[in-house]
């Protein structure tokens, strides 16, 4: 039997490692689906229940893997499904390659059913290499250089395919004009900026007394390198969303996430400091950072496209930030080490009052639990190696400031498109990824009506392919869409509009066990802990719903009384949850007042 051009593009993939696609068939991509049964199922075919959710499983499972994630869907709706996923890819920098079929050659161009202009549709998400395969003899290079350019920029990429030629015979290229051959190997590389480079670096940095460090993804393979810098320089470290398994929480000076998520030391961290190291980071809230003028700053990424443009920093360091720090240590002086051990001491009381802040917020009453509890009770409880992502909206909040990082843990969410209804699928990408590891989605019942309940299905599909079969998606059953509507009170002055906001109460648990999962709904505190036990002691998924107060405030670290009266007053323009919601906020607001707090001005 000839080897068709479907038959090739699934033996490169093989080639180039890859273990597994995620997707969801259609006739547009027939010809692929015939050549997987030909291959055995080689790599394997992970079906989703919807095509954005493909994608969101290879974006899980490259963030996770640290390798390539794979997508496949058919053309016209389904290549249009995968956007928001390949979005996500694309401002997250995680390489995802899009296999997209097309309708067949001889009916393009003519309104054919279910035809789509698939360059314009992919040429921003898909911007630095979308191509379209119309002879056999494009292959391998195509496919080479779109997973190859995926890897090299940290972006999605895609190769569309229409439905004919994937069933022609394959035929390489010549060693002729106009032929375009191709290789597999892909070395590893490491750049470096130059000795002037980081011998003015070095000056910032000796030049302080109070240094602030911010890491983001981009430092998670440089742990011990960020380590020996930060004490070296007696700093504190803030750590944006995407970085926050970058470094162990249990370190003193790790004041932890930064933002409107963040916490009060990370605040302060950033208010008060004479000097910023930023490490591996986009960051892209300027209000966050040190006042302009204020610090002076240094800066250190792989990408010479997304440095600089965050803060007016003095150095720019261009580089792998393990090998770079391993080349600027050594230049921080024995003078400006010691000269940092006050406002080491300083960081680190900060970090320890915070702690008991977030520990006071956690044991308020609430009707009828406190979210802030079920988060903080989560913590202790997970496994060293757990690996836990996050939906968008208040839970993020808990996830950000409860949840501490240490051992070998992983985690995410979606940090700079913060999509709606990932957890789930990055969970399953997650469990293909380390079949061997437990995994934790952490989701608001808005998300999880939005992608995550069908997407049970698929975890139950697949359970059995994993050796530790433990997935345990927790659930905020608030019936509020909670983050837009403390987003309508804080910023828009308004209050709550339940037309938009109130969301139906789904008996997520029941519908867990009604396709064979475990559920377990919890309505009372004193069995938070017992609910979670349940979820991670369970033989395959599970699903804790936790029935919580929609009135807990997520109140950003640098909220001030000014700004708390702004949302009263906005709460009694009609809000019908106002008396509840200033009661919880003044409650919660108070703890950073009590002795021991943080209220510091």
């Amino acid at each position: 039997m000839s080897t068709k051009v479907a038959d090739h593009i699934l033996e490169r993939l093989r080639a180039w490692d890859v273990e597994c696609v995620f997707g969801y068939p259609g006739d547009g991509i027939n010809g692929l689906l015939a050549a997987w049964g030909r291959a055995d199922d080689q790599p394997r075919f992970i079906q989703s229940r919807h095509e954005e959710m493909s994608a969101f499983e290879a974006v899980g499972y490259a963030k996770f893997g640290k390798r390539l994630g794979v997508c496949v869907a058919t053309s016209g709706p389904g290549a249009i499904h995968l956007l928001n996923g390949l979005y996500d890819a694309k401002l997250d920098h995680v390489p995802v390659l899009a296999l997209v079929g097309q309708t067949h050659r001889t009916a393009m161009g003519g309104s054919y059913q279910q035809e789509v202009d698939l360059h314009t549709l992919f040429k921003d998400v898909a911007s630095d290499f979308v191509e379209t395969v119309t002879v056999p003899e494009q292959l391998p290079n195509v496919l080479d250089r779109a997973i190859r350019t995926a890897y090299a920029r940290r972006c999605p990429t895609a190769v569309i395919l229409p439905g004919d030629v994937q069933e022609l015979d394959y035929s390489p290229p010549a060693h002729e004009f106009k032929m375009v051959p191709s290789s597999l190997d892909r070395s590893a590389w490491t750049a470096l900026p130059s000795p002037s480079a980081l011998e003015r670096a070095a000056e910032v940095l000796n030049s302080g007394t109070r240094t602030a460090i911010l890491i983001g993804q981009g430092a998670a393979g440089a742990r011990a390198e960020v380590e020996q810098i930060a004490e070296r320089l007696g700093a504190g470290v803030a750590k944006a969303l995407l970085g926050k398994d970058a470094l162990s929480d249990e370190l003193p000076y790790v004041t932890g996430s930064i933002g409107l998520l963040g916490t009060r030391p990370s605040y302060e961290l950033m208010r008060d400091c004479d000097t910023l190291l930023t490490i591996g980071s986009s960051f892209p809230y300027s209000q966050f950072l040190p006042e302009f003028g204020k610090a002076r700053a240094v800066q250190i990424d792989i990408d010479p496209h997304m440095i600089g443009m965050r803060y007016p920093y003095e150095v720019n360091l261009i580089g792998d930030a393990r090998a770079t720090l391993r080349e600027l240590i050594p230049l921080i002086t024995d003078e400006r080490a010691a000269a940092g051990r006050d406002w080491h001491a300083e960081v680190c009381a900060g970090v320890e009052r915070w702690r008991g802040v977030l520990d006071r917020r956690a044991q308020l009453d609430a009707d009828p639990l406190n979210p802030e509890y079920v988060a903080r009770a989560l913590d202790p409880l997970l496994p060293a190696d757990a690996i836990i992502t996050s939906d968008s909206g208040s839970t993020a909040n808990w996830y950000a400031r409860h949840l501490t990082m240490r051992g070998d843990m992983r985690s995410s969410l979606s940090g700079t498109l913060a999509t709606m209804g990932c957890a789930v699928p990055y969970a399953i990408g997650a469990k293909f990824a380390h079949p061997n590891r437990p995994v934790v989605a952490l989701v608001g019942d808005g998300a999880m009506q939005m992608n995550g309940l069908a997407e049970l299905i698929t975890a139950a599909k697949y359970r059995h392919r994993w050796d530790d079969p433990r997935l345990v998606v927790g659930v905020w059953n608030n019936q509020d869409l909670n983050q837009v509507t403390w987003e309508l009170r804080a910023m828009g002055g308004a209050p709550s509009f339940e037309p938009s906001q109130s969301l139906p109460d789904v008996p997520y648990a029941e519908f867990a066990r009604s396709i064979g999962l475990t559920g377990v709904r919890v309505e009372k505190p004193e069995d938070v802990v017992a609910g979670w036990r349940a979820g991670l002691e369970a033989d395959g998924p599970a699903v804790v719903e936790f029935r919580t107060d929609p009135a807990v405030p997520p109140i950003p670290p640098h909220a001030t009384w000014e700004q708390m009266e702004s949302t009263a007053a906005a709460l009694l323009k009609g809000d019908s949850d106002r008396a509840s919601v200033m009661k919880q906020g003044f409650k919660a607001k108070m703890q950073e007042f009590l002795p021991g707090g943080d209220g510091r001005g």
